[in-house]
């Protein structure tokens, strides 16, 4: 499986770890059953396992039937909610493996693709990449982060009201679009109302491919 954590295995080596988990474990919870037919278990699923990662590495079709194919999830600070749906992935896991990343303003990202391994990467907008500091020899600002007012085409009412704003104030930003018709949206660090409507793919995302 090479040098991976548990975390970073794709989902078909997770699977082999979790029969050899169970083969072992039969073994230890029954005394009756014979050792060597559990370490001759172990070695056909190692050998099997070896046999179908060479294979893969070698046949591309066959890798992506047993890997996930990286998944767009966020493009130009919009959420993809069809692609999230197609991994099950919800908006929390997402805006939470953003932070992990130090990403708290959605606006800022212009790619985040959740990769075979389940990882998040992250391309920040040009304009939002943070400068070196040694580069200019100036201390970085930190930004602000994104306050989910909307998750699903639900309103989170006591957010709206902590944040000083109110319905009239959220129908306005929203314009002709109702709250129901949102799937992601947030009131940004610099006071904005940004959104991901439902049922809406931005345009022009990028073809991935593994």
């Amino acid at each position: 499986m090479g040098k991976r954590s548990i975390g970073e295995l794709p989902v078909f080596d997770f699977l082999v770890v979790l029969v050899l988990g169970s083969v072992v474990g039969a073994d230890i919870a029954d005394p009756d059953i014979d050792h060597i037919h559990t370490v001759a278990a172990i070695i056909v699923i190692a050998l099997l396992q070896k046999f179908i990662v060479t294979v893969k590495l070698k046949n591309r079709k066959l890798g992506k039937m047993l890997t996930f194919e990286p998944t767009i999830v966020v493009y130009k600070g919009q959420m993809v909610e069809k692609n999230l749906y197609q991994i099950r992935y919800s908006i929390d896991n997402i805006t939470q493996m953003l932070r992990e990343q130090q990403v708290f303003d959605l606006t800022q990202v212009e790619l985040g693709i959740v990769e075979a391994n389940g990882s998040l990467s992250v391309k920040l907008l040009p304009d939002k990449e943070p400068p070196a500091r040694e580069d200019f020899s100036l201390s970085v600002r930190g930004g602000g982060y994104d306050v989910p007012i909307i998750l699903d085409g639900k309103l989170q009412p006591d957010i709206l009201q902590k944040m000083g704003r109110d319905r009239a104030w959220l129908e306005e930003a929203l314009g002709n679009h109702r709250v129901t018709d949102v799937f992601y949206g947030a009131l940004t660090s610099e006071g904005s109302f940004h959104y991901s409507l439902k049922g809406h793919l931005p345009d022009n995302i990028p073809p991935l491919s593994h």
